[in-house]
Order: structure tokens, then sequence, then C-alpha cells
């Protein structure tokens, strides 16, 4: 059945193509984007944002304007948001402000509308570490890695001086947002909407994206992802930069598959839920940079390890997809070769890509880069 449906932050990387998905299987779609410079260049309507979509420019924190887009909407997927984890730190006002602000104004105004149906778009960042394995055999929450553990070059997290086995990380895991804004401000934006959800008898998910990659996603910021930084090395012939040794874990899904996943919440049976979304598979960062150079035809441009560290930093964290698939019957596929090569030719296209070639000064004071 065809549905009216409201995309806040729908201008953006995972918005917009939430908002293809939408358009494909029928559905009537209107965003909500504040269209921020340091996202959209010279604050306009992006040319990949589909015509059929109906945009209303402004702020998720301005009452007035959500009531309005929210009018004859079925369903809210709430996905605005402040970018940049790291960047939070140093404006926590303004992370805070969107993000706990805005989200607590949409809460407000979907009490007056017609609204059946609440996703919210949360992210892995809430887990910190992911989940171990120790020697025993026994599932452990493992603290943040200490600073003099990396100075050393001890990367892996230890048990009583064992290294740790990383295992897929269920939603079940214990949030660790101790010191991370950004993370705080997305567990606050989960529990504010389900608590919401419960209490008027709104279906409600928040969707925990892992590490989303794909076209459309910003290159004016130093925090677009460590694909984006690998496909601006490559094309540039360089060698994408690893930090540490290159090992750690993570979970790549494509922004399509991200999209689907969020098509097939609206549906879905759950009503109350956090689900993972992510490809359920672990992957390094070397073999993604790797990987990519393969296909960009320069297997030559191997990455190179800089052991420098991030404090604060997790080593390993993949997804625990059993309950997405279950929830929503969504399984990620297998094309994560023509996903590189799109992003690769997405990063080529953009005439003035300021992805740097190196760790940035700023993110150096913020995050404790050491060598």
């Amino acid at each position: 059945m065809s549905k009216k449906v409201l995309i806040t932050g729908g201008a953006g990387f995972v918005g917009s193509h939430l908002a293809d998905e939408l358009l494909a299987h029928g559905h009537t779609v209107r965003a909500l984007d504040n269209l921020a410079p340091r996202v959209h260049q010279g604050g306009e309507r992006p040319s990949y944002l589909d015509p059929q979509v109906e945009l209303i420019v402004g702020d998720v924190r301005d009452g007035a304007l959500v009531e309005k887009a929210l009018d004859g909407m079925d369903v809210v997927f709430h996905l605005a948001a402040a970018v940049g984890a790291g960047e939070s730190v140093f404006e926590v006002d303004r992370c805070m402000s969107a993000n706990n602000v805005g989200t607590a104004v949409l809460m407000d105004r979907l009490v007056r509308s017609s609204v059946e149906r609440l996703i919210l778009g949360s992210s892995m960042c809430v887990y910190g570490e992911g989940l171990y394995r120790d020697p025993s055999g026994s599932v452990t929450e493992t603290p943040r890695r200490r600073p003099e553990q990396l100075r050393r070059g001890e990367w892996d997290p230890t048990c009583n001086g064992e290294v740790l086995t990383p295992i897929a990380t269920p939603e079940s895991k214990t949030p660790s947002i101790e010191g991370a804004v950004y993370a705080g401000s997305k567990y606050d934006q989960e529990r504010m909407c389900l608590r919401f959800g419960r209490a008027f008898g709104i279906p409600t998910m928040a969707l925990r994206f892992f590490n989303v990659f794909g076209t459309r996603q910003s290159l004016s910021n130093p925090y677009s992802g460590d694909l984006a930084r690998f496909a601006s090395r490559l094309l540039a012939g360089r060698r994408p930069l690893l930090p540490e040794d290159g090992g750690q874990l993570r979970d790549f899904v494509d922004v399509r598959e991200v999209a689907s996943a969020c098509r097939l919440a609206m549906s879905a049976d759950t009503r109350h839920a956090v689900i993972n979304v992510g490809s359920g598979r672990a992957t390094s960062l070397f073999e993604m940079a790797r990987r990519m150079a393969a296909v960009a035809g320069s297997p030559a441009l191997a990455p190179e390890i800089t052991g420098k560290f991030h404090i604060g930093d997790v080593r390993h964290c993949f997804a625990d997809v059993s309950r997405a698939t279950q929830a929503l019957g969504h399984r990620a596929g297998g094309h994560l070769d023509a996903g590189l090569l799109e992003l690769l030719d997405w990063v080529a296209s953009q005439t003035k890509p300021t992805v740097g070639d190196t760790f940035p000064s700023y993110v150096q004071l913020e995050l404790g880069l050491a060598s």
C-alpha cells in the first residue's frame, strides 16, 4: 500500500537514497532538510535529489515548520542530525541542539499528527567497542583501550594478558557512550523516540547503521568515512593511509542496502525495537583498502600502515544482523566491488574534493593522535 512519507534530513546521503527507494516502490516522499552549506555546497537543493521529492527547506528545531512538514504524512524517517562524530567534541552545543532538541521538537509535533509509524536513523557508534569472547569462551564487553597500551602498539583488547576474540555485536550489548558526545546524542534520540512510541502507541524503531558507504557522501569534512578517504588518495595516485596496523574490523554496508532495510521497516510487525543494519561481514581496513585499490585498477597502491592511532577509537565492531533478517526480512547482498567502483566514480566526479591526504591537525588535537 502506498504511503506518504516524511524524511527529515531527506536531502542528505542516506536520506536521498531512501527517497529513491521509496519512490521506486510507489510511495510519496517529502523531505525536510536545512541544506547545511557544510554538506550541500551553496545551501542549494542537490542535483541528485529526485524531482518527485517535495523539499521543505528548514530546521527540524523549527516547530511550526515541522508541523507543516508532518501534515498528511503516514510515516516519518527521522534522519536529520548534526554530522561529524569528531566535530561534535568542538561543537557540543550544535550537536546536542540539532540531535536532542530537534528530536524533542519532532516528538512534540508528532502527537498532533496522523503519523502511524516512526523510524529513527541511529548509529553503531552507541556500542563503542564491539563484543568479544575471552579465552574461556565467555562473551565479554571490554572497556576502552588504554592510551599506554596504544602507545606500545598493542592494538587488540586483552583480558588478564590474553587477547580477546571479536564476535558480531548484537543489539543487546550495553551502549558505551562515555566521553563521546555524538554517540551520547544518538543514544538519547533512540530513548526519546522509543519512549514516545510506547507512550502514544506509535510503532517505533531505531535502526543502528554501521559503516555506510556509497555515492553522495559529503566530501567537505574529514569525517566522511574511511572509504571516501581511501578513494581520494587512490585517485590521486597515492597509497591509502591506515591507522594502527590496519587490522581493525568493521562492517561496511552499501547505502542502498541501508535504504532497502529502512523501507522494509515500514511494514515490519515489530513495534518497538532497536535493529542493527549492516552487511553482517567483518572486514579489516587493510582488506578494504586493498580491495578498493584493485577495483580502481591500482593494485600496486598497497595500503600504508602508519602506526598512528586515535585515543578513544574502537578496535573492532561489526554487526550481528540476525534481528534485521528476522524482523525486517533484510539480508545485505554481496555486491561490494560494484559499490566501491561507484564510490570511486563519485569521488572522481567532485570538482573540489576536500578529503585530506593525511589526518588534519585539528583531528590530531581533538582525538589525541599519536605515533
